[in-house]
């Protein structure tokens, strides 16, 4: 689909026809139909269809996290978390602090330091990893990079080392394709940051070690609680080999090389939101009653082809990640790529990316789609299971027409300046 331009300021001329990357085009009315929720955000994502806050258990709210009912609770969630997952019944799940950001700091600095590592890099949150990574006093630390868009040589990675990386990069929108290139008899751990892929992706856990996530992403629950899964080698590395460094309270997994069970148990290392807890049970509810995991996948998948079909049709915009296997269908990022955008310094074009999506907000047609901050001048759309098809749809009209009003801007500003 092609980009049209339409006359920005009112006018009884008629303006003068402008030409996008060879093609006259013609000139879009406003779209008149919305998506249903204009919630886009890659986090704190849309909540689940059908959410309703007043439906809320809160007799547990105001309640010590200690006691006996709200721990319940709490392991109640851990349990259906984990079935929900399909996490191997010999792995260990907790609920931590500070999101997913909290829960994988907790597990680098808990297990890494007997072997080398290998850090996998190609966007800003696995670049932050390796900068982490880098402050650990590690025997050697490899790391594999890529720009975004791309990925790197997966096959480099050493089996005797330690293996760090994103399942999915939030910020390029560039996922893994699979886990063969990790090997099922490695000798080092594989530390897996899975907050935009779990729930939304399968995942081989024969091949992975430790898993995080949070549930603000493909669930849509609350912000700030972090998810911990840990394999028994991981467990083992734990209790045989403590961290050769001083680790603060909320890192501390295990104590006099024994983990430190209540973790796993609803027995959290500091204070939880119970309500924050009810957010994420009504989350759970809502993937069961749809079918599971699978009708999860399911939907991601039905988002990714919703929004494809018009990436392949417009000249304007295109795929962040190059290699159609390697896409991601939760944290969809677009680049700019009409010369008229192009052409443009990476500064203007991220101020017209801005200025598109802010137009876009005040029609209540998108919210918070942005490229992250690091990432080109583009789009990033959340096509996780919360998000319905048809809204994705009713999307991108809106889309041509920003970048019509925007193409006309730039053309009209240029013209004023012959």
């Amino acid at each position: 689909m092609l980009c049209f331009l339409h006359l920005v300021e009112q006018s009884t001329a008629q303006p003068e026809a402008v030409t996008l990357n060879g093609t006259e085009t013609g000139f879009v009315d406003k779209p008149q139909v919305r998506p249903a929720d204009p919630r886009f955000s890659s986090g704190p994502c849309r909540k689940h269809p059908g959410w309703d806050l007043s439906r809320f258990d809160v007799e547990l709210l105001g309640r010590s996290h200690r006691a006996s009912a709200p721990k319940a609770r709490l392991q109640l969630a851990i349990e259906r978390s984990a079935e929900l997952l399909g996490l191997p019944s010999d792995w260990k799940l907790g609920i931590v602090p500070g999101s997913d950001t909290g829960a994988f700091e907790m597990a680098m600095w808990s297990l890494l330091g007997p072997r080398p590592v290998d850090a996998l890099v190609w966007e800003s949150f696995s670049s932050d990893w390796a900068t982490d990574l880098g402050m650990l006093a590690l025997p050697a630390l490899n790391v594999l990079e890529a720009d975004y868009g791309m990925l790197p040589r997966l096959t480099a990675i050493d089996p005797s080392h330690d293996v760090v990386f994103v399942f999915n990069g939030t910020t390029s929108g560039v996922c893994v394709p699979g886990l063969d290139w990790i090997s099922e008899d490695r000798e080092g751990l594989v530390l897996c940051d899975a907050t935009s892929a779990a729930y939304a992706m399968p995942m081989d856990f024969k091949r992975l070690d430790v898993v995080t996530w949070s549930w603000q992403k493909v669930l849509g629950g609350e912000a700030a609680h972090g998810m911990l899964a840990l394999s028994p080698r991981a467990v083992e590395r734990l209790q045989n080999l403590p961290a050769p460094r001083a680790l603060p309270k909320l890192f501390r997994l295990a104590r006099q090389q024994k983990l430190i069970e209540g973790i796993f148990q609803g027995e959290t290392i500091n204070t939880p939101s119970m309500l924050a807890l009810e957010d994420l049970h009504s989350a759970l509810d809502w993937a069961h009653d749809l079918g599971g995991v699978e009708a999860l996948w399911q939907r991601s998948r039905d988002n990714m082809a919703a929004l494809d079909e018009w990436v392949q049709g417009s000249e304007w915009v295109g795929w962040l990640a190059q290699e159609a296997a390697c896409r991601s269908p939760t944290s969809m990022c677009l680049k700019l790529e009409s010369s008229i955008f192009t052409s443009l310094s990476r500064d203007e074009q991220q101020r017209w990316v801005k200025t598109m999506v802010g137009w876009l907000a005040e029609e209540s047609a998108a919210y918070d789609i942005a490229n992250y901050r690091s990432a080109p001048p583009g789009f990033r759309i959340w096509g996780g299971a919360t998000v319905e098809a048809e809204d994705i749809r009713k999307l991108t009209p809106w889309l041509d027409w920003a970048c019509e009003r925007a193409a006309r801007s730039i053309t009209n500003s240029e013209s004023e300046n012959v």
